[in-house]
């Protein structure tokens, strides 16, 4: 996520394509929609790409959208950033219908965040997804405004979930001399941490004690080489989660910050 001040451009969609630095151009990876740029005008474009999508989708494979219609039954919940350059599905490659996907800013899972729960819940208790993955990346806007402890008014709140992390780890990140690194250093142990509060939710526990298959994961996405890590964190179950946290951060303190 990037914190970003307001600018004066009339358009929304056109500010936020230039602050967040969209690539050059981009196919999309079934249907063929090619832009040479994110056009720098409103909604109305967006309605023409999505023609262009369903279009190309439908010559593809004609039947998608009507099975799509009818089912739903992703075995991945995706707890990640709502950065726009990390998109869920596009960044491990499967079509609509794999991945159900929560987003907040610099991917915190708090307890008293219903919005999260109730994900998590429709998610494990429903839908009975396999995986719960909570995904960051380098360079969060999100997780460097709390390493610096920013002024930034309400967001604040949300960022002090981040700052606890900040200070429950300070040893590790301080001994880390560049600035920068010392910020991707929190975007991983951030995820570990988050995957931890997710393995303490009443929900994650119930089902593990009923016998659900359910295992979850702490990765980091890259956004330099558009590449996901995995950060060691896997837990399967509520007696795992303690060792599984130790040995995540012991095998981080070992190795310098993969920006």
């Amino acid at each position: 996520m990037r914190i970003l001040h307001r600018g004066k451009d009339r358009c929304p969609l056109a500010t936020a394509t230039r602050l967040h630095g969209g690539p050059a151009a981009t196919t999309h990876r079934r249907a063929g929609v090619k832009m040479d740029h994110m056009p720098d005008t409103c909604i109305d474009n967006l309605f023409e790409m999505n023609r262009s999508w369903s279009e190309g989708m439908t010559r593809e494979d004609p039947t998608f959208f009507q099975r799509l219609s009818t089912q739903q039954t992703p075995k991945y919940l995706w707890i990640g950033c709502a950065d726009s350059r990390v998109p869920a599905n596009e960044i491990v490659g499967l079509d609509p219908g794999h991945v159900f996907v929560h987003r907040n800013v610099a991917n915190v899972v708090v307890h008293t965040d219903l919005n999260c729960l109730s994900v998590i819940q429709f998610a494990v208790s429903v839908l009975k997804v396999k995986h719960v993955i909570v995904c960051g990346h380098y360079g969060c806007g999100g997780v460097k405004a709390a390493l610096e402890g920013s002024e930034l008014g309400l967001i604040e709140n949300w960022l002090r979930h981040i700052e606890d992390v900040r200070d429950r780890h300070q040893p590790l990140i301080e001994s880390i001399a560049d600035h920068d690194a010392r910020c991707d250093r929190l975007c991983e142990l951030n995820v570990i941490d988050q995957v931890m509060n997710v393995c303490r939710t009443t929900l994650v526990r119930d089902a593990w004690r009923n016998g659900q298959e359910l295992t979850l994961h702490g990765l980091i996405y890259g956004l330099k080489d558009g590449l996901l890590q995995d950060l060691g964190m896997t837990v399967t179950g509520s007696e795992q989660a303690g060792e599984a946290y130790e040995s995540a951060l012991a095998a981080l303190a070992t190795r310098p910050p993969q920006s």
